[in-house]
């Protein structure tokens, strides 16, 4: 049956166009249960094995029981339910329920993370839900009546599909009265639904009817916004302007807008970053009322300040983890006056206040209950484990059983008379402090995809055993002769580069770099390639590895293992021994590595006097030519820059930490990084030269020169000029910053000036016109030689493929904006890996330190604030902040100097740079936050008590512990 709809669209021009498009109407569509004999579709299927892969509602449907509805029925939510109920829609004891067309079309317009959640719902055969397309069935498709707006026509089409549901149900010949439940927390069409005789209830009247699963309520959503909210008590925060008076007010540029950022070490100031004519401005937000509710990576409007209200950047360390269950809005207003001190006219900032909320960013946060003090209470405080997001108020029943559980919290909304949002309770992680739950916690919170591969994806694997084809070596260059060998760290299983060296008849060289050909195995848009693009990268964690691809890639078919036949992507120079390159080539080949070696093992090789075998004459090669590579580089202006790698080693039985380490680089190290670095450069201008306008490049922006302030003022404190006015300046300033009466001091400058770079990030050339990577010093930089875990460089060697002539270009490589989009993705997962992988060593920091106990260690101090001093110390890589104003304790005299900078202390002055020593232990006292301690030893402050002056250990900028090669 064919019909058609009409509707008005307004043009460019402001023309209005009426557009008449078909709508095809059937009567075949199933209903959905399973073997009806009406439909008869579902039946037919399941014997014919078609529908094995559908899934149907139960023909009897089970489920929890109702004293509503003690009869069999299945739900039917409307949109505004599914958006803001996903979370009790998810839970296991909600099955048989039906989701109608109407309602998919209008989520997916309105919350594309809830459309997903809601899809894999569906997708769940022991769920049984069923996507009902009413919208193309002809007894429940309606039209669009005259002054009948869109969302009634919906709620009215949500009715009628309940009405044909129940008519139909009827005519099954079924011992037991099954009917539809529609589920609404819309007043008005609940009401019109009861009046036309439908059964409808609200979420909260329906989850509280369910006899065994009590605690479901739990994870109602509490839904008192702003509009509905019963303003009780004080009114603490200015309303939020409407979304129509802020897009006017952003246009006449009355009001800026920007992406809110919170201040992990002062709960009470946060930064919006504004976006626009091609540059960032910071605006800073200082003060409760001025936050105005906004939470972390919320896109927000901000009105400016007057000057005279302008402040600077606060230097004080504030946390938000006293009395819990406080509310008390005049202490935090005490807490700001004493952030404001006089600043000079250089430091001030913009500064301005929060006026609306564009678009809410919030997710599930993980976290633990501070249970109430009242006993019997049901309201609760939630404090997250991120710093930056704010406490939430939950209610729950199960606060005995959660308390020292790490939980998963929502936020429903934030009332403009509370001091914290409201939220619902959404899952029990497990015990806090347990290793398991304690690294889910770390890639929750990280946003790192870490479920295992799905059989969808699993099916574009190479079926085992596996071996190289004859049509493999008719297309590619046979290169099993030659001496390759792979140099990486120890335990390493997914070997993605080898390398070889061999001296030519000419007198030259000839080099080679073999990267595993991933994309040989990878095909563009199959779910294994939709599944790699989406997790962007491997994330190394202390004792796990989260692998972008299924590990019979990963650590077998595309690792570069010895004495095996091996699929690889090769770029091969010839060179003058004075590394001079003659000739680039680059071939899709075949290899057979003859070793692979641990940095340590190839370090050996090079520096023993007895050994002159093929392998080892190939390191001697590659590490004389790697050397005058890396002279010619630092001479160009490449920066070499200093971060506190450390090392577990692990308990074999426990797993448990039981050394820490900071790791020490060998000769091989830098080695291996020189020839990278090559590769990558050599591969970015080929696929620059042939693809102009979308080749996928990386590049590292120059830091703005405020960036260098703190690490010009602490350099000046010891007597000693840097200079920032390019990279080469720079990296000679560091060479030449030496005392010979303090030989960390140089390692120290180097670490501070790792603080003052910008983050490198992935571009599309045809979307930039800045191609300089400030490090490195190059013109131009790209990823190719890791791409068993990074997805940058599968794109690349397809790029690389094509220029090549070694394979087919598809439409997604050839669109600069698809590939923009990708390169969003790709930096956000790496950023996110980063910072889980510091969050992991930060957490076997802790678990070493709770098996050891208390330790006395020399520390350097690296930033100093108004009332704390940042310090590292060199044994453990490991950094903290050292507080001297503490709650319950006589506050020091404490003056602090921002222009050298440097705190007095009770007449003692710390400068950064200054040795101290430091006691370190683990603090377990605060169940919401374990953390490392430290009471400063020497030198002693007269009138202090040295065991409270205490230390986080700060996750934001623990030390790395990388198993990947530097440099890559």
């Amino acid at each position: 049956m064919l019909t058609s709809r009409t509707f008005l669209k307004r043009t460019r021009a402001g023309a209005v166009r009426k557009i008449v498009r078909e709508h095809y109407l059937r009567d075949d569509i199933s209903c959905g249960v399973a073997a009806c004999p009406l439909c008869g579709e579902g039946e037919e299927e399941e014997e014919e094995g078609r529908g094995a892969g559908r899934p149907f509602l139960e023909a009897q449907p089970g489920g929890a029981a109702s004293s509503l509805c003690p009869e069999p029925h299945y739900l039917l939510p409307d949109t505004n339910l599914l958006l803001h109920q996903i979370d009790i829609l998810e839970d296991p004891v909600i099955r048989n329920v039906i989701i109608l067309q109407t309602v998919l079309q209008e989520v997916r317009g309105r919350s594309a993370p809830v459309y997903k959640r809601i899809k894999d719902v569906i997708t769940n055969k022991e769920k049984h839900f069923y996507s009902f397309t009413n919208e193309h069935h002809k007894d429940t498709y309606i039209e669009q009546e005259q002054g009948e707006n869109p969302n009634d026509r919906n709620d009215r089409a949500i009715r009628v599909a309940v009405k044909w549901y129940n008519e139909h149900l009827r005519k099954l010949q079924t011992e037991e009265k099954i009917q539809v439940i529609l589920l609404t927390n819309d007043r008005k069409n609940k009401e019109r639904a009861v009046e036309e005789g439908i059964t409808a209830y609200t979420c909260e009247e329906y989850i509280k009817s369910l006899i065994a699963n009590p605690e479901l309520v739990d994870r109602l959503a509490s839904l008192n916004d702003e509009g509905n909210e019963i303003e009780t008590g004080r009114i603490i925060f200015a309303e939020h302007l409407p979304l129509s008076k802020l897009q006017q007010g952003i246009k006449s540029n009355l009001y800026l807008q920007g992406t809110f950022r919170a201040n992990r070490d002062n709960y009470l100031e946060a930064t919006v970053w504004v976006h626009g004519d091609g540059e960032e401005r910071e605006i800073i937000i200082h003060g409760l009322r001025n936050l105005n509710r906004a939470v972390h990576e919320d896109i927000v409007a901000v009105e400016l300040l007057r000057k005279d209200a302008w402040v600077a950047p606060s230097a004080v360390v504030l946390l938000d983890d006293e009395n819990p269950n406080e509310d008390d809005v005049e202490q935090e207003e005490e807490k700001e006056n004493s952030l404001k001190s006089s600043a000079s006219n250089r430091m001030l900032r913009p500064t301005g206040r929060v006026v609306g909320i564009i678009k809410r960013n919030w997710r599930p946060f993980c976290g633990m209950l501070a249970k109430s003090q009242i006993k019997e209470a049901r309201r609760h405080l939630f404090t997250p484990a991120d710093r930056r997001i704010p406490r939430v108020r939950i209610e729950t029943r199960q606060a005995s059983t959660l308390e020292g559980q790490r939980i998963i919290v929502a936020i429903d909304g934030w009332p403009r008379n509370s001091r914290y949002p409201n939220g619902h309770f959404v899952k029990n992680l497990g015990a806090a402090g347990d290793k398991e739950t304690e690294t889910e916690v770390l890639l929750l919170e990280h946003d790192v995809p870490h479920q295992p591969f799905s059989q969808a994806v699993l099916s574009f694997l190479p079926q085992m055993p596996w071996s190289i084809t004859e049509e493999d070596v008719k297309c590619r260059e046979d290169l099993r002769h030659l001496c390759v060998c792979s140099v990486d760290p120890p335990g390493c299983t997914d070997i993605d580069d080898a390398l070889h060296c061999r001296e030519l008849e000419s007198g030259n060289l000839e080099v080679g770099v073999h990267i595993a050909d991933v994309s040989h195995f990878i095909r563009p848009g199959n779910a294994l390639d939709q599944e790699s693009s989406k997790r962007g990268t491997t994330v190394y964690l202390c004792e796990k590895r989260i692998d972008m691809v299924p590990e019979l890639l990963s650590s077998n078919l595309c690792s570069l293992r010895s004495d095996v036949d091996r699929l690889a992507f090769s770029c091969i120079w010839e060179m003058t021994p004075n590394a001079e390159i003659l000739k680039t080539r680059f071939t899709k080949s075949i290899i057979n590595s003859k070793a692979s070696l641990t940095y340590a093992e190839a370090q050996m090789k090079i520096d023993s006097t007895n050994m002159s075998d093929d392998i080892t004459t190939s390191l001697r090669g590659l590490n004389r030519l790697a050397k005058v590579l890396k002279k010619r580089r630092i001479d160009n202006g490449a920066l070499t820059l200093s971060s506190p790698e450390v090392r577990f080693h692990m308990d074999s039985e426990t797993h448990d930490p039981i050394d820490l380490q900071t790791k020490e680089l060998k000769e091989t190290n830098s080695m291996v990084e020189e020839f990278m670095l090559l590769a990558n450069i050599s591969v970015a201008q080929k696929i620059y030269e042939e693809f102009s306008e979308h080749a996928l490049l990386r590049k590292h922006p120059a830091p703005p020169p405020s960036n260098y302030d703190i690490l010009v003022k602490a350099a000046k404190s010891k007597g000693l000029e840097i200079k920032t006015d390019s990279a080469k300046a720079l990296a000679d300033s560091l060479d030449s910053a030496e005392l010979p009466s303090f030989p960390y001091l140089n390692t120290l400058l180097r670490i501070l000036a790792t603080r003052c770079m910008m983050q490198a990030v992935y571009f599309c050339s045809g979307m930039d016109t800045d191609f300089h990577h400030y490090g490195l010093a190059s013109p131009i930089y790209t990823h190719f030689t890791s791409p068993i875990r990074r997805y940058a460089d599968i794109i690349v060697h397809r790029l690389l493929a094509v220029a090549i002539g070694a394979d087919c270009t598809y439409p997604d490589l050839t669109d600069k904006h698809k590939l923009a989009e990708l390169c969003n993705n790709l930096n956000y997962r790496h950023k996110m890996a980063q910072y889980a992988q510091r969050a992991s060593v930060a957490f076997h920091t802790q678990l070493f330190f709770k098996n050891k106990g208390v330790v006395n260690e020399e520390a350097y101090i690296l930033f100093v604030r108004k009332n704390a001093i940042v310090v590292l110390i060199p044994k453990y890589g490991l950094e903290g902040t050292v507080f001297f104003d503490e709650k319950d304790k006589p506050r020091p005299a404490l003056l602090y100097n921002d222009e050298i900078p440097s705190l007095t202390v009770e007449g003692t002055t710390f400068y950064t740079f200054d040795k101290v020593k430091v006691n370190i232990m683990l603090d377990a006292s605060n169940v919401q936050h374990q953390k490392i301690r430290m009471a400063l030893v020497e030198p002693k402050i007269s009138g202090s008590n040295v065991p409270g002056q205490a230390t986080q250990v700060s996750s934001k900028n623990a030390p790395v512990k990388k198993k990947k090669k530097l440099g890559k």
